[in-house]
């Protein structure tokens, strides 16, 4: 691969790369306002100004101050170039560090200051900002303007989702050629000019695609906030963990933000990945973080209706294994997975099947159309369930849904059911068929349509509670880590289907995720060996 000196340090590039996504790619930051490696090149903050020293070397006539004479005399300096434009060349040498970068990156700096309003204390992207970030690296000096800062519009509603305000706006573009460029819509662009420039909305339009939460997530300063977000939390105070975003089976990878005093979830933001979502989400999936906190399971539940009654967490397991023990046709037991749930749980929960002495397994998930959900070209897939080819691929066959479920619970094929997770059955009463049995225990972390009809709810840990792999609609597992603790007496589904298997005598023991997931793994493995031993 060819390569080119930045700094002195030899960096491989690719054909078609700038000096900058060269260097990013290498883990170096050369600094920089507009550019984004997913966007197309605007180089109008000026900010990644490089020296290249290789090659015919072109001057610009300056004057510079000379404290003997006391006056500006004609000098030159060296042309810099933007590193986010210039073409990467084998032998090139580029200076990003040296003193006439330096200085240009303070003047650029500076420049970007002049009517930009001292409110960091208030405002929102304080704490992960470049314009911060920058100031301390490259500029560090008072502020030399005295007279009154351009004021421009502030707490604009550009839609449903996001403000915007025009004093903190640098003007790099970023929110426009998203909308242009991921999206296809340009529903935003810019007006006047100099310091009197703004981002401004087509006639008649709201920002109100599917991606508006990426403007926001793009802009580098605070000029861009969004709504939900605004004002709720400091993020230096926050943490993150790698997730899987649950809102669909592309599996976007996402940083999930918390707050570890409080233990909870503020926001998920897109991480990358270049085979899955490269730097985006979808708006619907960047509020999935929201079902961790609202409409939550944390108390079991042992009955329906008037006569239902709460249980402490630790007699759960024992009252769902005296319910299981009542069984008296074991084949007549349901076992329904959840495309909502982690593959682990789905793991266990077939094994517990085969141990009760079960074959009938069904698949819980959610219905598009039921919940209006749509697919896209871009991110969404058309189903919006993050798992169903986990589920699938731990019960090492195809599985029959919940209508199937209903007819066979109708013909008396079944009696009794467990099932995971709250996805599935959206629709009134789609699911009232389950009333009429005596034994349906659900394990779910949220409300929804199967808890409603269960004969005993038993909360578990939430995806942003547990660890756990999903498998994506492209066949690819994902892993995803714990960023909160689970509510007192919850634990993971695949530990209390190791509990309530426990209390049936049933064999069924895993202490870790770890030990659940090798066994999973050594699972797949053997039923992808089995063809190849056969042949």
């Amino acid at each position: 691969m060819p390569t080119f000196k930045l700094n002195g340090q030899e960096i491989p590039f690719e054909k078609g790369d700038t000096i900058i996504r060269a260097a990013w790619r290498a883990g170096i930051e050369i600094p920089h306002y507009c550019w984004h490696p997913g966007l197309s090149v605007a180089a109008n903050c000026r900010m990644c100004l490089v020296h290249v020293k290789s090659g015919r070397q072109m001057m610009m006539p300056i004057l510079k101050w000379n404290e003997k004479k006391q006056a500006f005399l004609p000098d030159t300096k060296p042309k810099l170039v933007p590193a986010c434009q210039q073409a990467a060349e084998e032998n090139l040498e580029v200076d990003s560090v040296g003193p006439e970068v330096k200085n240009a990156q303070a003047a650029v700096q500076e420049l970007l200051l002049l009517n930009h309003p001292v409110d960091c204390p208030i405002c929102d992207q304080a704490g992960e900002c470049k314009l911060q970030d920058y100031y301390e690296e490259h500029q560090a000096t008072l502020k030399r303007k005295r007279t009154e800062p351009v004021h421009k519009p502030k707490g604009v509603r550009f839609g449903p989702t996001i403000v915007y305000d025009a004093e903190r706006c640098i003007m790099c573009t970023r929110c426009i050629r998203v909308c242009d460029e991921l999206v296809g819509d340009h529903v935003l662009d810019m007006r006047e000019r100099g310091n009197r420039n703004e981002i401004v909305l087509a006639p008649g339009r709201e920002l109100d695609h599917d991606y508006t939460l990426m403007t926001e997530h793009v802009c580098p300063v605070g000029a861009l906030t969004s709504r939900d977000f605004r004002f709720k939390a400091r993020v230096w105070f926050l943490k993150s963990a790698e997730g899987v975003c649950t809102g669909c089976a592309t599996g976007c990878n996402t940083h999930v933000d918390f707050d570890p005093r409080y233990g909870k979830v503020y926001r998920l933001r897109p991480r990358d990945n270049a085979d899955v979502n490269r730097f985006w989400m979808c708006d619907q999936g960047m509020m999935t973080y929201r079902e961790v906190h609202e409409r939550r399971l944390v108390t079991p539940v042992l009955g329906r209706g008037a006569s239902a009654e709460k249980l402490l967490p630790e007699d759960a397991p024992s009252e769902a294994a005296t319910l299981l023990g009542r069984v008296k046709e074991k084949g007549k037991l349901a076992v329904v997975l959840g495309a909502g749930m982690s593959s682990e749980d789905n793991f266990v929960a077939a094994r517990f099947a085969k141990l009760f002495g079960t074959s009938r397994l069904y698949l819980a998930a959610r219905d598009a159309d039921a919940i209006g959900w749509k697919g896209d070209a871009i991110l969404k897939n058309a189903d919006p369930n993050p798992n169903r080819a986990g589920a699938t691929q731990v019960a090492g066959r195809d599985l029959a849904d919940l209508d199937d479920l209903l007819a066979d619970v109708l013909a008396g094929q079944v009696s009794s059911v467990v099932a995971l997770g709250h996805f599935g059955g959206e629709g009134e009463g789609k699911l009232d068929a389950l009333k009429k049995l005596d034994v349906v225990v659900c394990l779910a972390s949220n409300e929804g349509p199967l808890p409603s009809v269960a004969s005993l709810q038993i909360p578990v840990a939430s995806w942003a509670e547990t660890f756990g792999t999903f498998v994506n609609a492209k066949g690819m597992a994902q892993t995803f880590v714990r960023a909160i603790p689970a509510p007192d007496g919850v634990h993971p589904a695949w530990k209390t289907l190791c509990a309530i298997a426990k209390e049936l005598g049933l064999s069924l023991s895993y202490e870790r995720t770890g030990d659940v997931r090798n066994d999973m793994n050594a699972a797949a493995a053997a039923a992808d060996a089995q063809p190849q031993a056969s042949a």
